[in-house]
């Protein structure tokens, strides 16, 4: 059996998974989406009236040295968000918890997507990929591309191999720049690469607009800026996705067409 997963880790990001639910059904897959929510507080009621699956999880059992180095204003210290601008409630330390998908051992395969994306045509192809697949963190210069997004991802579940991952996670001294990414592309070093399309970054919209070819992309992922955020900094900018954006969790048709980017 195969399912998609992605991971809520507060009320902002509940309203992302509902926008990916949304997706996904206007892509007529026939796999569930598990939500793996770390806070029991989170209002997760429109995510099961949209069919989720809910597992709640939490945050990893890591030694408090390893939650120090990897505090919000740690990782921000060593590499500051200068390329836009993270939510104040961002907390590296969650990103960590998508790990915990290595736990759903009901599942054959899973199909990761974070719950800042929206799927806009079918990826039950992803399915046919080997552990562990993922695309490029592509957003800035071809030279990106060597980089892994963790924003879209292939695995198998297995909990042996979750154990193995916690104990390479949380070694001595351990410091992953950035988080789980530089972990997961750490881990497995010879990670199957996927073509971007797969995961399509907010960024490339303007920074890469000969790469956005709108009929060829599957997946857009909204990282940095929100789609959910009012008048932030890139608001002009991302304004056709943002509309995609609000288009989709309102569940009106993904569009055939969207305005061409600033060549």
């Amino acid at each position: 059996m195969f399912a998609y997963a992605t991971l809520v880790t507060n009320d902002d990001y509940a309203l992302g998974a509902l926008a990916l639910a949304r997706s996904l059904k206007q892509t007529g897959t026939a796999a569930p989406l598990v939500v793996m929510v770390t806070n029991v507080d989170i209002d997760v009621s429109a995510l099961e009236s949209a069919g989720c699956v809910i597992h709640p999880v939490a945050q990893l059992p890591v030694s408090e040295p390893f939650r120090q180095r990897h505090s919000r204003k740690a990782v921000h210290d060593r590499a500051p968000f200068t390329k836009g601008e993270k939510p104040l409630f961002h907390d590296p330390l969650d990103n960590f918890s998508k790990l915990r998908l290595w736990e759903l051992e009901g599942y054959e395969r899973v199909v990761f997507i974070d719950a800042d994306a929206i799927v806009v045509r079918n990826v039950d192809r992803l399915f046919g990929y080997p552990e562990f697949s993922g695309a490029p963190n592509l957003y800035e210069t071809l030279d990106d591309m060597h980089r892994l997004n963790s924003g879209v991802f292939v695995a198998e579940p297995d909990r042996a191999q979750f154990e193995r991952m916690i104990g390479a996670l949380d070694a001595p001294d351990a410091v992953w720049r950035r988080t789980d990414q530089t972990f997961l592309e750490t881990y497995f070093s010879d990670w199957h690469g996927l073509p971007y399309i797969y995961n399509t970054l907010q960024y490339v919209y303007f920074n890469l607009p000969a790469l956005w070819h709108w009929p060829s992309i599957r997946v857009v992922h909204y990282q940095y800026e929100k789609p959910w955020v009012a008048d932030h900094p890139k608001q002009e900018l991302l304004k056709p996705l943002i509309d995609l954006w609000h288009d989709v969790l309102e569940e009106r048709p993904i569009p055939d067409v969207l305005p061409a980017p600033r060549a």
